[in-house]
């Protein structure tokens, strides 16, 4: 769902005020309204809800699927499809009612036409054969085209029958008398569709190239357009001379070019090649195979300049007819949508059958249209009387936790009709039981006050009723005003750093010797009541460079309102009972400061966080937390007792090394100024915060020396002590 979020100052009528101002939910583009249930609205791609015209079954002929629909200038209409027991049936309406007046060899009825005289001609797939129906009587073969399907066929103004064919793509001429031939040969699987225009050239698209032609009376083709999908699945010609298409499916890929292979010998004569599964399969399955890709409309001016006018990621587009104003609407499927396209720019989802496809539209009387469906196949009529209720609830919107409910509004124009506003809450995602009543909300101009119980989830209804004159009201844009419940932040790690080191500026650069990479800082966090469950905070790995005497703190912190927040960090002694401030404000998650300024021992941290950046001071709420005890140290180890005897060549010294705070970690030893070398304690491991070390050197040359030692503890502190040897 596209939803804005808009930040107001306040939520007037409201006891509570939530975190961050008010946010509201607005939806004003067609995808949001697409993921809604419309019922009786049509809803136009730049977002606007109109009462949809009225849509109602006229026939149910217990088909599978019902392909094409005509109509004779005595008002009778004809379908062609199948029934369900996948037999190719022709079936008549008229005056209320329908039934069955031809049943013909083959799965499918896909085309039908009436010439002049109301006589009405089927074709049957596969192996498909034209038949002429006459009343009370069995149907007579009027042509076999010897092809495998019979795709679409059509009349000019002469009274020939053209026929568009699979598997080898001939289009055949038929004269009244039933004389045909093959009158032209698209050099494609499929003569998908056709259309004849009033100067009598043929318009013929094509499967798999996508490729639309214009055949001359006198037979000579001429591709006009190759769309940049594979099949042409129905064409329509305006009354400007201006030709439609819709083309559907993705384009196979070009084969890779083979190595030569040997001569074999002459095959035998090749059995008919099968379709390659154009959009209206030759043995009508349950459902129409999935076509991928979407697909598109265009418009080929009679100049031949094309242009694409419409286009749908999902819906495949399968039958174009023009309404009483000249309008063209296209039939698709997967959702059972009809669209019209309003002008270049703007298009309308005028309704949506409950079967899955729409094939076949046409005009009826009095600006009627008759549509036929697939899966499963039934007659309606759409329009033109507009429907005089109709209604847009919207999917559950979810706040993320327990939330008050402002003010909702619409955008739009009433024209004399009316629109109604309602709203239901819930602490369910589902919205099928144990949600609130619809409550309607009381209009002041164009919104009213939602008086839903504050919950987690809200759900609206917008319902338009028309005007007295039939006039339909317009709504473009809903918005809800909603504010969370404000929630304390909580701190959930706080942790120092190590000493010596400090946080720097992001300009500054150390190289990496001086510095340390600090993991990543991880809490999983308690779910809250209110809210869903959230990832695991986590605060990213940081760096910190070497700087003596510095100390530093890091903390985690998180809102669940998503609130800006501060912190303050505080400091006390283990043996003190007043806490002091380090440094409030704090926007980062971090700090260093100078520890130098401290008297050695053991410390602890508190972090306070409070969302006040976000919320009115008499509303802000704060999280603490104290952190484990750490230590100051930045007092050296003590040596005592360093001596030193000379025994001929040979020197024996010892000394001890005693730190208050921490462990000694390394000594060295230094003769005459020469180079450090490290000495083990007589326990051999630097684990305490004591330790005896004895040094024995062999070659000490006669004559007075000086020994250095040095030792080093845990926080970097250093001593150095020497002795005189004589």
């Amino acid at each position: 769902m596209s939803v804005s979020i808009r930040w107001t100052a306040a939520l007037c009528g409201l006891a509570v005020l939530a975190a961050g101002g008010t946010r509201t939910w607005e939806h004003s583009s067609r995808a949001d309204f697409e993921k809604a249930t419309l019922k009786k609205l049509s809803l136009r791609s730049d977002g606007r809800l109109t009462l949809a015209p009225v849509f109602k079954e006229l026939h149910d002929p217990a088909a599978s699927f019902l392909w094409t629909v005509a109509r004779d200038s005595r008002g009778r209409v004809f379908m062609g499809g199948n029934g369900q027991d996948n037999k190719a049936r022709v079936y008549e309406f008229e005056a209320g009612k329908g039934r069955v007046i031809a049943e013909l060899a083959g799965l499918a009825v896909h085309a039908i036409a009436i010439d002049a005289q109301d006589r009405v001609y089927a074709a049957a797939s596969p192996d498909g054969k034209v038949y002429r129906l006459r009343a009370n009587a069995e149907p007579e073969v009027f042509y076999d085209p010897k092809a495998k399907y019979i795709w679409a066929m059509a009349f000019n103004a002469r009274g020939d029958l053209f026929i568009a064919t699979g598997d080898k793509g001939e289009i055949h001429k038929v004269t009244a008398a039933g004389a045909g031939s093959v009158f032209f040969q698209t050099e494609e699987t499929n003569a998908r569709s056709l259309a004849v225009d009033p100067q009598g050239n043929v318009f013929v698209g094509t499967d798999p190239g996508g490729l639309i032609f214009r055949v001359t009376p006198a037979g000579e083709g001429f591709v006009v357009y190759q769309a940049s999908r594979r099949e042409i699945t129905a064409l329509a010609i305006g009354s400007n001379g201006s030709v439609y298409a819709a083309a559907v499916g993705v384009k196979p890929a070009p084969a890779a070019p083979s190595a030569p292979a040997a001569p074999a010998p002459a095959p035998a004569a090749p059995a008919a090649s099968s379709s390659s599964a154009p959009a209206r399969p030759p043995a009508p399955p349950s459902v129409i195979p999935g076509v991928t890709g979407g697909s598109e409309v265009f418009r080929i001016e009679a100049d031949g300049y094309p242009r694409k006018l419409w286009t749908h990621a999902t819906d495949a587009a399968y039958a174009l007819a023009f309404d009483a104003s000249g309008k063209l609407l296209i039939g698709t499927g997967n959702k059972g949508a009809i669209h019209r396209l309003d002008d270049d720019l703007l298009s309308t989802q005028v309704v949506t059958a409950a079967p899955t496809q729409v094939t076949g539209i046409m005009q009826g009387p009095a600006g009627a249209l008759y549509v036929v469906t697939g899966n499963i196949g039934k007659l309606f009529q759409l329009g033109p009387e507009i429907e005089k209720e109709g209604s847009v609830e919207s999917v559950a919107l979810d706040a993320g936790f327990f939330t008050y409910w402002g003010r909702m509004n619409y955008g739009g124009t009433l024209d004399g009709g009316q629109v109604k506003l309602e709203t239901r809450s819930g602490n369910l995602e589902s919205t099928r039981r144990n949600w609130s009543n619809w409550a309607g909300v009381v209009l002041n101009s164009s919104g009213g006050r939602v008086t839903s119980p504050a919950a987690r989830f809200l759900q609206y209804r917008v319902t338009l009723s028309a005007a007295p004159d039939g006039k339909t009201p317009g709504v473009g844009s809903v918005d809800v005003a909603f504010l969370p419940k404000n929630v304390a932040p909580v701190v959930e790690v706080v942790e120092s750093t190590p000493a010596n080191y400090r946080y720097a500026p992001q300009s500054l650069t150390l190289s990496t010797s001086s510095s340390l990479t600090l993991p990543s800082l991880t809490r999983t966090p308690a779910a809250s009541a209110n809210s869903a469950p959230s990832p695991s905070a986590e605060a990213p790995a940081s760096t910190v460079n070497y700087a003596k005497g510095f100390i530093g703190a890091r903390w985690l912190a998180r809102d669940d309102n998503g609130d800006s927040l501060l912190s303050t960090l505080e400091i006390r002694g283990d043996k003190e009972t007043g806490w002091k401030v380090l440094k409030a404000d704090i926007r980062e998650r971090n700090i260093s400061w100078d520890s130098t300024a401290f008297q050695d021992g053991y410390y602890l941290l508190r972090v306070t966080v409070t969302d006040s950046p976000s919320n009115p001071p008499h509303l802000a709420l704060m999280g603490q937390l104290e952190g484990y005890p750490f230590v100051i140290d930045n007092s050296p180890p003590r040596i005592t007792g360093l001596a030193a005897t000379r025994n001929g060549a040979r020197v024996d010294a010892r000394w001890q090394a005693t730190d208050a705070l921490n462990i000694i970690s390394k000594a060295e030893y230094s003769l005459d100024g020469a180079e450090w070398k490290t000495v083990e304690p007589t326990t051999r491991l630097s684990d305490s915060q004591q330790h005896d070390y004895v040094l024995t050197l062999d070659t000490v040359a006669a004559g007075e020396r000086t020994l250095a030692v040095r030792v080093t503890d845990d926080y970097d502190n250093v001593v150095v002590e020497k002795t005189v040897i004589r």
